[in-house]
């Protein structure tokens, strides 16, 4: 928990120090392999407040309270099987700041300038870290979301951007993180995310096309059926998603598609830290669960035929 006197320290290096922000990033302890020895990856995000997406649940500025939203963060980080997060400048420098990301995988969301609910939201441009700095930061890799609209020219600037990201980002050696996700408006001309297995396994299949090379590249993708999954030999995260009001359908959910071989962890933000009972140590510790469990049953099933077989 975030005591008064280390806010207040918080508040003040922001206000007198800056320096100490580049101070912070190179002082971090960097983590060898995005991997953990389980061969699984295990992300909190918290991307979301930098395109104006405050709102969790009932509560339509749940996010928008910094001090509650890092206890949070450090509490989920608390746990061993979490290893790192995924944010913006922000965010991240306040972590830093607060000595929380010393040997965790540390991600830097890149284009958040799709402001939530904003007519231009599909033209989502890079406004937040570039590869440059996620490299010269000593940053993990670099996020960024491609939501995909058949009628709305914005999506193909944010394709092309895409695309230059994943090579900058391979060039210096560095995960390139894609999150494809297609909508549709509806008849008010709200987007609504398009869930069926063929509209997903295209985005899925496009973004896996994006950039001068795929080696680096990995899908962050909705929990998903089997076809969806079988489009590509991308290392795959499932993504939280807008939680439900039954956190174990989430959780059971996430299950199903974390036994799928190219599925190598999660990434999940707003569903754990913002859980219906509040008890952010309790829901992220159900997650570990889930991918511990899936973890093991994938290697069962790949184990049974060797045997079968000797």
């Amino acid at each position: 928990m975030i005591t008064d006197e280390r806010w207040r320290q918080l508040l003040d290096t922001r206000a007198t120090n800056p320096a100490a922000v580049r101070l912070a990033y190179q002082a971090r302890r960097r983590r060898q392999r995005l991997l953990s020895d389980q061969g699984t990856l295990f992300l909190v995000a918290a991307d979301h407040p930098a395109r104006g997406a405050l709102g969790v649940g009932a509560d339509p500025l749940a996010m928008a309270d910094r001090r509650s939203l890092l206890d949070r963060l450090l509490t989920a980080l608390a746990n061993p099987a979490v290893d790192g997060v995924l944010g913006t400048p922000d965010v991240i420098e306040d972590l830093l700041l607060l000595d929380g990301l010393h040997d965790r995988v540390v991600i830097g969301s890149m284009n958040r300038g799709g402001l939530a609910g904003a007519d231009w939201e599909i033209d989502d441009r890079f406004t937040a870290y570039d590869p440059t700095a996620i490299a010269g930061n000593g940053l993990d890799g670099g996020k960024m979301l491609l939501r995909m609209v058949d009628s709305d020219p914005g999506t193909v600037p944010t394709l092309e951007s895409c695309a230059a990201a994943v090579s900058a980002l391979a060039e210096r050696g560095l995960m390139a993180m894609v999150e494809p996700l297609p909508y549709a408006r509806n008849a008010s001309g709200s987007l609504v995310l398009q869930k069926g297995a063929v509209a997903l396994a295209r985005a899925a299949s496009v973004a896996a096309g994006l950039g001068s090379t795929s080696a680096y590249t990995w899908l962050k993708l909705p929990a998903s059926a089997d076809e969806v999954l079988d489009a590509t030999t991308l290392p795959a995260l499932v993504l939280g998603g807008v939680p439900s009001a039954r956190p174990e359908d989430d959780l059971a959910s996430w299950g199903r598609s974390l036994r799928h071989p190219t599925v190598r962890g999660l990434v999940v933000g707003r569903a754990l830290l913002y859980p219906p009972d509040g008890d952010v140590g309790a829901a992220v510790e159900a997650a570990a669960q889930v991918l511990r469990s899936a973890r093991e049953s994938a290697n069962v099933i790949r184990e049974t035929p060797e045997r079968t077989g000797a």
